[in-house]
């Protein structure tokens, strides 16, 4: 050992002998993790990873824009992001559409997100990439026992940014005010800003009540990418963000051993995946482990041609020894 490896020890040795807290990399997986440390400091520094998809199904030509996905009732649920308001349910191994609900006096600008809780769903239409100057977002709740019953009883939530000024006429795809991934988390809604400029996603908070509303904002993070989709696993301080670069490569991005509601204090880790040019959408999970993604169409003739697909994702290596921790 050299002398400040040495040092370095003997210190957090010496700190957790006295008061049983030593702050530093938590993560088993991490490169810089330290057995002796116990209070998770944001610290923790990962090799790159890229991975594949366990097996990937297309969709039927109804889902042409899935762009939102949950797990609800042994079955994933989807919408597309145009026009169409109709939500899907998916079989979970082949992706074909087992119900089709009309959801009635409601309109689809840009449906870009799905998310819920024990009693609602959350529709996000809150698109903006368009001309950027959209002042009329709203998520949209629907209480599930009226879907059960086909008779859907639906409310808005409506929003502007409050940092958003400028509403003059933006070329597509420029605007920072764009938003494609919610999560509910306790008592509010969170959203995950799609920044086409700056490549970074703004966290604001919304209450999940009817009403209209000014979100929150929470933090920025430079992720380097475009954020499309997002999902948290129960209260587990667990959420797994998807996107892709400018250039169709696709990622998932983790937060994890996070702080209350403060998502990006934990550990961030930024996941490839080996699927060129698929413009993923949405994100669910059942169990923390196993992950559900669709990406869009998405066809470039003669070049690129990739259908509207169902993937599968294990991240049991990734994500098991953390989920494990909070058993001990």
């Amino acid at each position: 050992m050299t002398k400040k490896i040495v040092v370095v020890f003997i210190l957090n040795f010496t700190s957790y002998l006295l008061n049983g807290q030593v702050a530093g990399c938590t993560d088993v997986l991490a490169k810089n993790y330290n057995p002796l440390d116990t209070v998770n400091d944001e610290s923790c520094r990962y090799k790159p990873k890229a991975i594949k998809p366990k097996f990937s199904v297309v969709l039927d030509k109804l889902l042409l824009e899935t762009s939102g996905l949950i797990f609800w009732n042994g079955l994933l649920w989807t919408h597309n992001d145009d026009t169409d308001t109709h939500l899907y349910a998916l079989d979970t191994l082949s992706g074909v559409v087992g119900k089709k609900i009309q959801l009635n006096r409601v309109t689809n600008r840009d449906w870009e997100e799905i998310t819920q809780d024990s009693v609602y769903m959350y529709i996000g239409d809150f698109g903006n990439n368009y001309k950027g100057n959209r002042k009329d977002q709203k998520i949209l709740r629907i209480e599930k026992q009226s879907l059960l019953l086909s008779q859907p009883k639906i409310d808005t939530i409506a929003f502007q940014y409050p940092k958003q000024t400028d509403f003059s006429l933006q070329r597509s795809n420029r605007t920072n005010f764009d938003c494609e991934a919610m999560i509910v988390y306790k008592d509010s809604l969170y959203l995950f800003t799609k920044e086409w400029k700056s490549k970074k996603t703004s966290l604001f908070s919304i209450p999940k009540v009817p009403g209209n509303y000014f979100p929150n904002y929470k933090k920025t993070l430079n992720i380097k990418g475009l954020i499309t989709g997002a999902t948290n696993f129960k209260n587990q301080k667990l959420i797994v963000l998807c996107g892709y670069s400018k250039k169709l490569k696709p990622f998932l991005y983790l937060l994890y051993d996070f702080k209350d509601n403060d998502f990006f204090s934990g550990n961030r880790r930024k996941i490839k995946i080996k699927l060129p040019f698929h413009q993923i959408e949405s994100i669910t999970t059942n169990n923390g482990l196993h992950y559900y993604l669709t990406n869009e169409n998405f066809t470039r003739k003669p070049i690129v041609s990739n259908p509207q697909k169902l993937h599968v994702f294990d991240l049991s290596f990734l994500l098991k020894p953390y989920l494990n921790s909070l058993k001990k």
